[in-house]
């Protein structure tokens, strides 16, 4: 059924099926997330599939559908991969052709107004001519003429009224692909936006000859600090370290959470030394705080993070320069942790704490 609903997304008719999706959300105020959106498209197009059914089953038993009802109704019948990626390509591609519809909707109005206009012109012309033969096909053209500007006159007021629709619609693709690019958690972009960003941000490096750094940052001693104080406070660990971490991707940097209590820097157009010392600055706020569990108030003591950044070279792979990284971030934690390491065509110095 994944495929079917693949074709229908790639089919003339998609973005009426997408239209139906959101607004069956909306009728039963379901956010639309791109895992959602995804679970609607088949309610509204395959109405016999196993997805539709447990939703069907959802609404009629009164019960709101919430993000954990759908993740369950996924987890049960969508494939694993189908919940990356799929659907935003596919929302991007349905504005594209949402676009596209547009245009052939406003050419074919220019051209009817324009075959109007041609006929308005011939029935004056042909008007001046003393001929009953002359003047009978000049009424009938103004008759057509009349005609064509009516419609013309409807077609605007569709045009508007789907226009108007059709921004609705891309408002809401784009706010799907903008939630399933940020981590729920802390708010920073999530692995996929990460991968994107980091091979985009490699190409333009190459391009342009220009520098661009990578940093990955990991939390120290996490897993110890978790199974000690329990998830929800390791939780709040992570949002707070992840709100520093944000601070430092100003401008045209970019933050991630890159998975766990590790996150991600990119620094497009910046050298190692500019990266090092936000890093750095970064590093000291967070050790030098004395963390307090929100729920008891209790003190939980100081966290450290270790870091490895590595600078693009020409030729690199974004896979190349995220195993450098790799590489200077571990080098951090076996001298220690509490410091940033930096790769250096192999081999990594360390700024101590």
């Amino acid at each position: 059924m994944s495929s079917d609903i693949d074709s229908i997304l790639r089919s003339p008719k998609a973005y009426l099926w997408a239209h139906k999706a959101i607004e069956a959300m909306e009728a039963h105020r379901v956010w639309p997330t791109a895992l959602n959106f995804e679970l609607w498209l088949h309610y509204v197009a395959a109405k016999d599939s196993e997805v539709a059914a447990q939703i069907n089953t959802v609404l009629q038993s009164g019960a709101p559908f919430t993000d954990q009802v759908g993740e369950q109704i996924a987890a049960q019948h969508l494939p694993a991969a189908k919940l990356s990626g799929e659907i935003l390509d596919a929302g991007k591609s349905l504005s594209e052709e949402l676009d596209s519809v547009h245009r052939a909707i406003e050419s074919a109005r220019e051209t009817s107004e324009a075959y109007g206009q041609q006929l308005a012109t011939a029935s004056q012309s042909f008007e001046e001519q003393d001929s009953d033969a002359v003047r009978a096909m000049v009424e009938n053209l103004s008759v057509a003429t009349r005609k064509v500007r009516e419609e013309n006159q409807a077609l605007e007021s569709q045009l508007a009224d789907t226009t108007d629709e059709l921004g609705r619609l891309r408002e809401h693709l784009e706010q799907v692909r903008r939630d399933a690019m940020t981590d729920a958690l802390t708010n920073l972009s999530n692995r996929k936006a990460f991968d994107e960003t980091l091979d985009r941000t490699c190409a333009q490096a190459e391009a342009r000859g220009e520098p661009a750094v990578l940093a990955v940052v990991d939390i120290d001693h996490f897993k110890v600090f978790n199974d000690t104080w329990g998830h929800q406070t390791g939780d709040q660990v992570i949002r707070y370290v992840a709100s520093v971490i944000g601070r430092v991707a100003e401008g045209a940097r970019f933050a991630a959470r890159y998975g766990g209590e590790e996150f991600a820097v990119i620094f497009p157009g910046e050298k190692t030394s500019v990266a090092l010392a936000a890093l750095e600055r970064a590093r000291e706020e967070i050790s030098s705080r004395i963390l307090k569990r929100r729920s008891t108030n209790e003190d939980l003591g100081a966290i450290t993070i270790s870091t490895g950044i590595a600078e693009y070279k020409p030729g690199d792979t974004p896979a190349a320069l995220l195993e450098r990284a790799d590489g200077a971030l571990y080098a951090s934690k076996r001298s220690g942790r509490n410091r940033t390491s930096l790769a250096d065509m192999g081999s990594e110095t360390t700024r101590a704490a």
